[in-house]
């Protein structure tokens, strides 16, 4: 099975399996968003989701957040780990936004980058998922369902997200993003299936008998 085919057999297969993608993070608006994003590094979608709560009980704009010490920002969000890199981001991208962006989220991907604690991957979830803007975000989960999948044979995340961009159509790259997170965490775990049991994996190679040798990011 060449490339194509295996695009065309998981594009299927997903299709089927998840006719809609609700974005696993809880949030209200593109600022939760971003800050829900930037929690979820390093932790699992369902602490973020017990956290967020909290800290937006208390602050859930830029200009509530600065009222908030970092002592006090970590205190609520210290479940989810890297807790003071994570409040003192938090701090200080919501001084930016209120300073330059009029407490508002900016659209523009560079921007976005250009935010404490935010990076690319970061800055495309929230690109797309708040504004709509095609993005592909890859991470180390996608960037591991990718190599098994054929999809790419790049070393790092950003060759992979290229290699992904290209196989598949613009206006479908947020979809599948969730897709593909959806089955990595079902049916195709780090810890198990290694590109040997899942559907997809299986679909695309039928013949693989070996454990598949991931090249890590």
């Amino acid at each position: 099975m060449n490339k194509s085919q295996r695009i065309k057999v998981i594009s299927n297969i997903l299709n089927k399996q998840y006719q809609t993608t609700p974005v696993p993070l809880n949030h209200k608006d593109p600022f939760t968003l971003l800050i829900a994003v930037l929690l979820s590094a390093q932790c699992t979608d369902e602490r973020v989701n017990k956290v967020t709560p909290i800290l937006f009980s208390k602050a859930d704009t830029p200009k509530k957040i600065i009222n908030l010490s970092e002592k006090e920002i970590y205190k609520i969000i210290k479940p989810c780990g890297l807790g003071p890199q994570k409040s003192k981001a938090i701090l200080g991208l919501s001084k930016i936004l209120i300073r330059n962006y009029k407490g508002r989220v900016p659209k523009d991907l560079e921007k976005l980058e250009e935010l404490p604690g935010v990076g690319h991957k970061t800055a495309s979830v929230v690109s797309n998922q708040a504004f709509g803007i095609p993005a592909f975000p890859v991470d180390t989960h996608i960037h591991r369902l990718s190599q098994r999948w054929g999809l790419t044979k790049g070393k790092n995340v950003l060759q992979t997200e290229k290699d992904l961009k290209n196989s598949f159509p613009e206006v479908k790259w947020g979809k599948l993003h969730l897709q593909m997170i959806y089955w990595g965490r079902q049916f195709c775990t780090a810890r198990a299936c290694w590109g040997l049991e899942c559907k997809i994996c299986k679909s695309c190679y039928p013949k693989r008998k070996k454990r598949f040798i991931h090249k890590r990011p």
